[in-house]
């Protein structure tokens, strides 16, 4: 039996769907769908049941010795959300009593850290680096930090353990992420709708308006590298998940009218002012430590996953994947 928190959500969903493909549907998806729509991800996978993320914790225990896999990809992922109480409890102590689970029964974990562990990227973007050292910008990058310092202080540790810093993911099933969408997704909706699309200014030297540069991945990459792991349940460790390459925004948005077969019109907006202390101008993953643990798969190019994301999912409905 497999466990996939935040099953219904965007990443969780497409893990679901990896798992089905390798044989698994024994599946507990928990999650906190509420009045939102994200059970419409779960339409088309095989899973055994389904847990509110409220009642998980209290019901954990009638798993013991059950649980082959925890895939825990269930957080609070708003980086504009400001209780800090509440990320704290959602993202850093939920995640302890899941580690504790796991280790206790011997449980592999595969969880969910972030890219916002990099706060500026003042020291790089380097999973090798002493993670002590890093000042995330908000309190949700910090949050997901405080698990991974924890983390590494453990004696007691699940038999295996792997943790994602996700830079900028995206694809199919974010539908219900709101503003958390990526932009692809907005970009396709605003084009959809106006037939242009918006980019922020640029407020920093060096960098011209639209030339903030990000490390934008495919969510079905993603689907591969868990897969990956399951299959080499001997790595262990915490790990950058982007592409390795760093892109502008106006490449993305380029991208998204060429999937689209229309005319590219771009205009440059200015950036809120809540938004140009804490703006990152520049992420790039450094992904020498997946490759040393045995990955081998060639990532999606940028063009090439907006393509397949626009064409086969947002053009036909928003069809889940």
């Amino acid at each position: 039996m497999i466990i996939v928190t935040g099953g219904a959500g965007f990443i969780g969903s497409c893990i679901v769907r990896e798992l089905n493909q390798m044989g698994y549907t024994n599946i507990v998806i928990v999650d906190n769908i509420l009045k939102t729509e994200k059970w419409k991800n779960m339409r088309n996978k095989v899973y055994t049941e389904y847990i509110s993320r409220t009642e998980f914790l209290n019901r954990l225990p009638e798993f013991a010795g059950k649980i082959s896999h925890v895939i825990h990809m269930g957080a609070c992922s708003s980086t504009t959300e400001s209780d800090f109480d509440f990320l704290y409890k959602n993202n850093f102590e939920y995640t302890k009593t899941v580690w504790k689970f796991c280790a206790d029964y011997h449980c592999s974990l595969i969880y969910a850290s972030s890219a916002a562990t990099y706060g500026a990227g003042e020291f790089g973007f380097d999973d090798k680096m002493d993670i002590k050292k890093l000042q995330p910008l908000n309190g949700y990058g910090y949050s997901k930090q405080l698990f991974d310092l924890w983390a590494e202080k453990q004696e007691k540790a699940p038999v295996q353990h792997v943790g994602f810093k996700f830079f900028n993911v995206y694809g199919p099933n974010e539908y219900c992420k709101g503003s958390m969408a990526s932009v692809v997704f907005h970009s396709f909706h605003e084009i959809t709708k106006t037939g242009e699309m918006g980019i922020f200014k640029s407020y920093k030297e060096g960098y011209e308006d639209g030339q903030q540069l990000r490390d934008f991945v495919y969510v079905k990459d993603l689907c591969k590298v868990v897969r990956f792991m399951i299959e080499h349940p001997a790595v262990n460790g915490l790990f950058n998940f982007g592409t390795g390459k760093a892109r502008s925004f106006y490449d993305l948005v380029s991208a998204v009218f060429d999937a689209m077969g229309m005319e590219k019109r771009i205009r440059f907006i200015e950036m809120p002012d809540a938004l140009r202390e804490k703006y990152q101008y520049f992420t790039e993953a450094k992904m020498d430590k997946l490759r040393e643990a045995g990955y081998r798969e060639e990532f999606y190019s940028l063009e090439d996953g907006i393509r397949d994301y626009v064409r086969n999912y947002l053009a036909e409905g928003y069809k889940i994947y």
